[in-house]
C-alpha cells in the first residue's frame, strides 16, 4: 500500500513538473521582476538618537499596533481601532488622544495596508481611508477568473498575478509614487511591513537592517511594493522578488547576527531571521528573494518588535535609552481580524472537500502559528520589562538626569506594559455572526466595511487591557505622585520582578 501510493506521488510530481515546462514554453508562467536596485551606500544604519529634548507632557506614555492579515477586513478592522484611539484622550496627558503616543505600528496582508496608511499619513490621513481604499475595488486589475485556461496554466507556473495587477493597483490609488524615505514623517514614529521569504522560510521585514544585507537601499522603495508582496497570497499572486546583491557592497554583520548564531539562548526566530540575512550575501545560496503574504510566516506581525528588541543588544532597545528611561506606561495590542471556519462539514461524516478542504488546511495551520505567535510575543514582552526595569534601576543620578532631563518624580520601578489582543469574540454574538460571514477578499461590500471598522471601535472599547492601560494613567502627575486606580478583570498586566 505504502510503495502504491509513493508510486503515485511520483506520478503526479513527474506530471506536474512536465505540466509546468509545457507551460512555461508556452509563455504562460508569470515571473515577477526584482522591485529593488543596487545600492553601495551602508547609511540605511538606524538614525542616531541627536540630543535629548526636554522632558515635556506625554513622554511616559507609549503604544504599539500590530494589525493581522485577512485582507480588507483586515484593514478595515485596523482602522476601526485606529479611529477610537484617536477619539480616546488619555487621562492626566493635557487632552492628547491615544494616537499621539503611538511608537510602533506592524503590519501584515490586509493589516500591513492599514499600517503603511498611517505611516505616511498620520492621524489626519485617517479622514480619507475608507474612501480611498476600503471601499475600492482592489481586484479591479486582477485576473480572477477560474475558467479561463491562461490562468489555470498560471497556478503551476508560480501564481495567476503578477506585478501588472495588484501592485499597479495600490501604485495608482492609494500610495502613488511614496517611497520608504516617506514614511520616515514622524521620527518617533517606527512602522514595519511584513512579508514572507519562502527559500528561508521566515518572516521578512521591510527594514534598514535587511536591506542592509541585501545592497540595497529601503528608503525608494515603493510603498506600493512592499504592501503587494505583504498581501501576496499563494496561487493567486505570483512571488514579489528582490534581487541579493550579495558581497558587492561592504556589510558588517551587527552584533545580534553573531549572538544568534553562538548564544544557546537565542530564540529559533531569531536564528533563522539571521541565517536568511547570510544567505543574503551569498550569491550561491541565493540570488533572488521571492517573498509572498506575511501571513505563512506570522499573521500578527510581532516578529518585527522580537527582532528589533534581539537586535538591539540592550536592555531597553529597540527604544532609545532617552525613551526607556522617559517611559511610564506602554500599550501593546495586536489587532485579530480571524474569522472562525464556515461551512456545515463539521457536522457531516463526510467533508470537507474542494475548495473547502484547501482553506481548512491553511486556516488551521495558519491559527496555530498564530496562536503560539502570540505566547512567545508576550512572553518576549516580559523578559523586555525585566530588562527595562534592571536598566532602568542601575543608572546613577547624574545618568538618569542626562536622558530624562530631571531626577524630579523619578522611580526606575515605575514601568507598567500592558498586552492585549483584539478580536471578533470580544463582541455580542450577533455581531460575531455578521462578522464571521465577510469575505477574506481585497474588495467588498460598503455595508462589510463600516461593519467591520464599528468592530474594531467596540472590540477596543471592550477590551480589558486597553482599559487597564487608561485606567492606570488616572494616577498620572507632574508632583510624581504614584497611586493608580486597579486595572478591569481580565487585563495582562506584566509587573516588575525586581526588587
Amino acid at each position: 500500500m505504502a510503495l502504491a501510493t509513493l508510486g503515485r506521488a511520483a506520478c503526479i510530481a513527474k506530471y506536474s513538473a512536465a505540466l509546468s515546462a509545457v507551460l512555461l514554453a508556452a509563455g504562460c508562467a508569470t515571473v515577477n521582476k526584482p522591485m529593488n536596485a543596487f545600492s553601495a551606500d551602508t547609511v540605511n544604519a538606524a538614525n542616531a538618537v541627536a540630543g535629548v529634548a526636554p522632558l515635556e507632557e506625554g513622554d511616559g506614555t507609549y503604544v504599539g499596533l500590530a494589525f493581522s492579515g485577512g485582507g480588507t477586513r483586515a484593514a478595515a478592522f485596523a482602522h476601526g481601532m485606529l479611529l477610537e484611539l484617536s477619539q480616546t484622550t488619555l487621562p492626566g496627558e493635557n487632552g492628547a488622544n491615544a494616537l499621539s503616543s503611538l511608537r510602533f505600528v506592524s503590519g501584515v496582508s490586509g493589516g500591513s495596508v492599514t499600517a503603511a496608511w498611517y505611516g505616511l499619513k498620520g492621524e489626519a490621513g485617517l479622514m480619507d481611508f475608507r474612501d480611498r481604499f476600503l471601499i475600492r475595488d482592489a481586484e479591479a486589475y486582477m485576473r480572477k477568473s477560474t475558467l479561463n485556461p491562461v490562468n489555470i496554466a498560471r497556478v503551476f507556473t508560480g501564481g495567476v498575478n503578477g506585478q501588472d495587477g495588484f501592485t499597479r493597483w495600490h501604485a495608482q490609488k492609494p500610495f502613488g509614487r511614496a517611497r520608504f524615505a516617506d514614511m520616515r514623517r514622524d521620527p518617533r514614529l517606527t512602522v514595519w511591513i511584513n512579508a514572507s521569504d519562502i527559500y528561508n522560510q521566515t518572516p521578512f521585514i521591510f527594514d534598514r537592517e535587511t536591506f542592509r544585507a541585501l545592497c540595497s537601499d529601503l528608503d525608494s522603495l515603493p510603498v506600493a511594493e512592499a504592501v503587494a508582496a505583504s498581501a501576496a497570497v499563494p496561487v493567486i499572486f505570483a512571488p514579489v522578488v528582490l534581487e541579493a546583491y550579495g558581497p558587492r557592497c561592504d556589510f558588517e554583520e551587527p552584533a545580534w547576527m553573531t549572538t544568534a548564531a553562538f548564544n544557546p539562548e537565542a530564540t529559533a526566530s531569531l536564528r533563522a531571521y539571521a541565517r536568511a540575512l547570510r544567505s543574503y550575501r551569498d550569491p550561491e545560496k541565493l540570488k533572488y528573494v521571492k517573498l509572498l503574504d506575511g501571513g505563512l510566516t506570522d499573521n500578527f506581525g510581532v516578529t518585527s518588535l522580537a527582532i528589533a528588541r534581539a537586535a538591539s543588544q540592550t536592555g531597553y532597545g529597540p527604544l532609545s535609552a532617552e525613551e526607556a528611561v522617559r517611559m511610564k506606561r506602554l500599550l501593546f495590542l495586536v489587532g485579530n481580524a480571524g474569522r472562525q471556519l464556515e461551512g456545515d462539514w463539521g457536522r457531516k461524516l463526510s467533508g470537507p472537500g474542494g475548495a473547502s478542504f484547501v482553506m481548512a488546511i491553511a486556516d488551521t495551520a495558519t491559527a496555530a502559528a498564530t496562536r503560539h505567535g502570540y505566547d512567545a510575543f508576550r512572553t518576549g514582552v516580559a523578559r523586555w520589562h525585566e530588562d527595562l526595569v534592571a536598566y532602568r534601576c542601575s543608572l546613577s543620578p547624574a545618568e538618569v538626569r542626562r536622558l530624562r532631563g530631571t531626577t524630579n518624580g523619578w522611580d526606575c520601578k515605575d514601568l507598567k506594559l500592558f498586552v492585549g489582543e483584539i478580536r471578533f469574540d470580544q463582541l455580542d454574538e450577533a455581531m460575531q455572526a455578521k462578522l464571521n460571514k465577510v469575505a477574506t477578499r481585497l474588495v467588498l461590500p460598503t455595508g462589510d466595511v463600516d461593519l467591520t471598522i464599528e468592530a474594531g471601535r467596540e472590540a477596543l472599547r471592550r477590551s480589558p487591557e486597553f482599559n487597564g492601560f487608561l485606567r492606570s494613567l488616572e494616577g498620572f502627575s507632574t508632583e510624581g505622585k504614584t497611586l493608580l486606580s486597579a486595572a478591569p478583570a481580565g487585563a495582562t498586566l506584566i509587573q516588575p520582578t525586581i526588587e
